[in-house]
């Protein structure tokens, strides 16, 4: 018994080391899983406002992300990159999600545009002329008399049209604290490929069951620790994204869950990349420039994340 309170003890601690900056080594990024949100029968947002380009999301995430991974792989040749799609096809988010834990991925990109609910206007385009009856009635009682005479108005024509959206930018998601549970399944699913990152005494953990008490605190720990690396790792996107000069919107918890943040053992992120119902936005996500634009600008904050994962950090000594 006090041999099984000790393997834990120690397993607790080497966790908690890694936070504590207490580990002789950090993890290597080794493996970047890329996901072109939506396709094939999924169109996901459509531009549908007067004057769009009518693009399909589908087909802005795929050309941005085939963007990203080629950036990924030019100025990171040491990381294999695994884009969940190269083409038009259609995969369930639970089968995306399966791909990147299959992939054992470090790390999982997830590219999408974002829409909102358009307003609709109208305006007169011309005139109908419209024949109208005028009632009236005459005598009383049983002579009551029942008279119509007939007129004619101008009436306006009106044509109606969406809206587009005002709102424009590019906002990063992170799975929200309060679908951790959701994280915490995917880690106890598949347990036996879980990879460690305390860099110390990675034998002990070797078969380790996440289906007992201590082994359910051991997972909420990870579970806690992908959160804080999505959290750094979209705050990096956050601040590529505004050096460009474009507007950064910012890094949101998204209450409804989305499956792929929370189902994937690994940090996670979700990058809208523009309002494809907004012109501007839709004119930038369309151009080559815009597209090459947001994938270096988020392959810099890769670059940036892997620098600051794989610092080597001494042992804190003990006075």
């Amino acid at each position: 018994m006090l041999k099984r309170e000790l393997y834990i003890f120690i397993c607790l601690v080497c966790i908690g080391s890694f936070k504590n900056e207490c580990a002789a080594q950090a993890k290597k990024l080794r493996t970047i899983v890329v996901d072109a949100g939506h396709g094939g029968t999924d169109a996901g947002a459509i531009g549908q406002y007067e004057n769009s380009l009518r693009s399909m999301e589908k087909n802005v995430t795929l050309s941005i992300s085939k963007k990203l991974v080629e950036e990924l792989k030019r100025q990171l040749p040491d990381v294999k990159v695994v884009p969940t799609r190269t083409s038009d096809v259609f995969d369930d988010p639970r089968e995306k999600a399966n791909i990147a834990n299959d992939a054992k991925g470090d790390l999982f990109i997830c590219i999408h545009a974002d829409s909102g609910p358009l307003k609709t206007g109208r305006r007169q385009v011309g005139t109908k002329t419209v024949t109208k009856h005028k009632i009236t009635y005459t005598g009383k009682g049983k002579r009551r008399k029942k008279h119509s005479e007939s007129y004619e108005v101008d009436e306006p024509i009106y044509e109606y049209y969406k809206m587009p959206l005002a709102i424009n930018g590019t906002s990063v998601y992170i799975f929200a604290a309060a679908k951790t549970s959701d994280k915490l399944k995917a880690i106890m699913k598949g347990q036996e490929d879980i990879q460690f990152e305390t860099g110390v005494a990675d034998s002990l953990y070797n078969n380790f069951n996440f289906n007992t008490p201590e082994g359910r605190q051991l997972a909420q720990v990870y579970a806690k620790l992908y959160q804080e690396k999505s959290d750094r790792m979209a705050t990096l996107v956050n601040d590529e994204i505004d050096a460009t000069g474009r507007r950064a919107l910012g890094v949101n918890q998204r209450q409804k869950g989305i499956w792929v943040l929370s189902a994937t053992k690994m940090p996670a992120i979700l990058i809208e990349t523009g309002y494809i119902n907004n012109p501007e936005d839709e004119r930038y996500l369309n151009s080559d420039k815009g597209q090459q634009e947001l994938a270096e600008a988020i392959t810099k904050a890769v670059v940036r994340y892997k620098a600051q994962l794989e610092i080597i950090k001494p042992m804190t000594k003990t006075p």
